[in-house]
């Protein structure tokens, strides 16, 4: 198995993503930034947090809890937008750590409902006073104009992106099923 240092990673996702370097404007090179300054973030956000025992990942899932109360995981996976598999193992852990408890659904015997226990408050707690830290402490560069500015970007960027997914989403239902097999077929 080969070993990428962090540099040779990046360069490596963003040859995939975008396959024609030569055709890169300003537009390309922002998003690139954004992406990267998510990523940076990210992963220091959530070293913050596991030193407090509980990953960016798994803050996701109590934090939902926590504030829309106990859920069913097909609920969660939806909430969250993950594979019900993904949730499932996710659960499976969190309960293993008694961070959630499972009990049956009083609507639905074949289902579960998945509340945050009392340890996983304690620990959801601790780990967001390093991440609200952490999170201040990069943002706190910029000047209270530059970060309204920011919070507009994000915003226009954001409703763009909605739009584009409701035209992908409604173009989707509106064509015939595809077959696995059909859109994998390579010509040349």
């Amino acid at each position: 198995m080969i070993e990428l240092n962090e540099k040779h990673r990046d360069h490596l996702t963003w040859s995939l993503i975008i396959p024609i370097f030569h055709l890169m404007n300003s537009t390309i090179e922002i998003s690139q930034g954004m992406f990267k300054l998510y990523h940076q973030v990210s992963r220091l956000v959530n070293e913050c947090m596991m030193d407090e025992g509980v990953s960016l990942a798994r803050s996701k899932f109590l934090l939902l809890l926590e504030c829309q109360g106990p859920q069913r995981s097909t609920d969660i996976a939806c909430a969250l937008g993950f594979a019900p598999r993904t949730v499932t193992e996710a659960i499976d852990g969190l309960e293993r750590d008694k961070l959630v408890k499972r009990e049956p659904d009083p609507k639905d015997r074949r289902a579960k409902i998945v509340s945050i226990t009392d340890m996983g408050r304690t620990v959801i707690s601790a780990a967001q006073q390093p991440q609200h830290k952490t999170i201040e402490a990069i943002f706190n560069v910029l000047t209270e104009d530059q970060k309204q500015h920011l919070k507009d970007i994000i915003g226009c960027l954001s409703a763009k992106t909605e739009e584009l997914q409701r035209e992908r989403d409604k173009n989707a239902s509106e064509l015939p099923e595809a077959t696995p097999a059909a859109s994998l077929r390579v010509v040349g």
